[in-house]
């Protein structure tokens, strides 16, 4: 699943593709939007919030509401590509693509997209007004993510810290990497988790690390098969202590970790 790192490079790339101009032409491939058409729309800035994706737009005068925003997630699998004019669309098989929106330089597609949706930018919130403090925002806020966290004291770390309405921007990756670096078993009830907010920063620092690159790496390293110390990694010897990494379920995703490093949850 693309992390708010991920999603916050994305946003970068419609900004620098699209941003400041009218569009040309546009294609929505999903029900809700077929017949919608952004012909002459400004492409105000594109923006991300934890993992939702937002572009900001301006309607031509006269067509009512002024100011609109194309929301959509990645989820597992969506992704957004820019095409310089001409260029062939490569990234994806075609039956995939939910979005394209076009600009005299430039074209944007969008693949399995989810949750796409248009409003007016003042009702934004009703999309992503559930959201924690997004990580990788102006207004991060690692107090209020800590309250958010240890309102839930019986849930065990490991699905808090993916839970978005904590904090926002957080994936499977991060999630294993952070616990593995503060030595806490990922099934650790929230309640005895020491530390909890130099937790959350450290998993701040790891996404604003990573920020501006496509490579991942909690490690330093950015040679292949070194960018991770637990996530992935399962039966291969700890980075730090040699013991075998182990790989289980945990709520709905797969959660790695160090038997050693991160000793058995209370």
């Amino acid at each position: 699943m693309p992390e708010g790192d991920t999603v916050w490079n994305t946003a970068r790339v419609l900004e620098r593709a699209l941003a400041g101009t009218r569009l040309t032409g546009s294609d929505f491939r999903v029900p809700a939007l077929a017949t919608t058409d952004l012909t002459d729309w400004t492409v105000r800035e594109s923006a991300s919030q934890g993992k939702h994706l937002l572009l900001r737009l301006d309607a031509p005068a006269g067509t009512g509401e002024s100011r609109w925003t194309l929301h959509s997630h990645l989820r597992m699998d969506g992704t957004w590509r820019a095409y310089t004019t001409g260029e062939r669309w490569s990234a994806r098989p075609a039956h995939l693509i939910r979005v394209v929106l076009r600009a005299p330089v430039a074209t944007a597609v969008g693949y399995h997209l989810h949750e796409v949706t248009l409003v007016p930018t003042a009702e934004e919130g009703r999309l992503t007004g559930h959201l924690g403090p997004d990580l990788l925002g102006v207004g991060w806020d690692a107090t209020e993510a800590t309250r958010r966290l240890t309102a839930h004291p019986d849930i065990p770390i490991g699905v808090a810290l993916l839970d978005q309405r904590n904090l926002a921007g957080i994936g499977n990756l991060y999630k294993c990497e952070v616990l593995f670096l503060r030595g806490v078993h990922p099934r650790t009830p929230v309640r005895d988790v020491p530390d909890l907010t130099g937790l959350v920063t450290l998993a701040q620092a790891l996404l604003a690390a990573n920020r501006g690159r496509w490579t991942q790496s909690s490690t330093g390293s950015l040679r292949h098969g070194q960018t991770s110390y637990v996530y992935g990694r399962r039966a291969q010897p700890c980075r730090r202590c040699g013991t075998a990494i182990r790989k289980e379920d945990l709520g709905e995703r797969v959660t790695y970790w160090c038997p050693t490093c991160q000793p058995g949850a209370p």
